[in-house]
Formats: structure tokens, C-alpha cells, sequence
């Protein structure tokens, strides 16, 4: 008689470990894409203050590059907050009314000139638009 040998059946266990190995990686791709679209539909309301607070931050970048400030500046920051204080200092004068009615006038006449080529604003934008 023969000795008994595992020999036989090492075939077989190789098979199921590499099949539960397998739906192991399934699981975990799984469960990472699961988290991912929870994360990217999460509603706290932190999370939906955070992103509005992203979104208007993102428009306000937006408008200081569709002024030019960028390219006339040569992306310096330091030239383009100095604009911004300067604007600040300007708005708190006793001139302050009258930089701002000025300042509205010019800004809506540049909405309603880009309008008036399609091209999108910003703020025209919709979500969908931008993903």
C-alpha cells in the first residue's frame, strides 16, 4: 500500500485560493468605487457649504483672469493684491459710492458685451457644463 500523499489535491487548493484572491481584489475595487461615489454625492451640510464656498471662490478667480489682471501682471501676486487693497482702501473712501456705481457700470457693460458673442460667463454656466 502507498503512502497517502497531499500531492494530489495541491492543484485543487492552489485553484481556490487563487479564485478567493481574485474575488478578494473584485471586492475591494468594488467597495473603493463605492466610497468614491459617496464621496462625491455627499450632502452634509458642511460638505455642501464647503462647496459652494469652493465654487464662489473659483468664480471670483475667474472674473480676475477675465479682466486681463493675469496677463498684465505677469501672474504676480503680489501686483494683483495690491490692486485688490487698493480697490478695498477705495471702496471705504468717502469716494466709495461713486467707485462702486463706476465700477458696476463697466462690469455689466463687459457681461453684456461677452452675451453678445455666446461666449459663457461664469456665473451663466451650469453644472453640468462644467463636468
Amino acid at each position: 500500500m502507498e503512502p497517502r500523499s497531499f500531492r494530489a489535491g495541491r492543484g485543487e487548493l492552489h485553484r481556490q485560493l487563487s479564485a478567493t484572491l481574485a474575488a478578494l481584489g473584485r471586492n475591494r475595487a468594488a467597495r473603493n468605487r463605492q466610497q468614491a461615489a459617496r464621496a462625491r454625492h455627499d450632502m452634509r451640510a458642511w460638505q455642501v457649504e464647503r462647496r459652494k464656498r469652493t465654487r464662489h471662490l473659483i468664480e471670483l478667480c475667474g472674473l480676475v483672469v477675465k479682466a486681463g489682471l493675469v496677463n498684465l501682471t505677469g501672474d504676480d501676486r503680489a501686483i494683483i493684491l495690491g490692486a485688490l487693497l487698493w480697490m478695498a482702501d477705495k471702496l471705504k473712501s468717502n469716494q466709495g459710492g461713486q467707485a462702486r456705481a463706476r465700477w458696476a457700470a463697466k462690469g455689466k457693460e463687459a457681461f453684456a458685451a461677452e452675451r453678445a458673442t455666446d461666449a459663457p460667463t461664469i456665473s451663466q454656466e451650469t453644472p453640468q457644463d462644467r463636468a
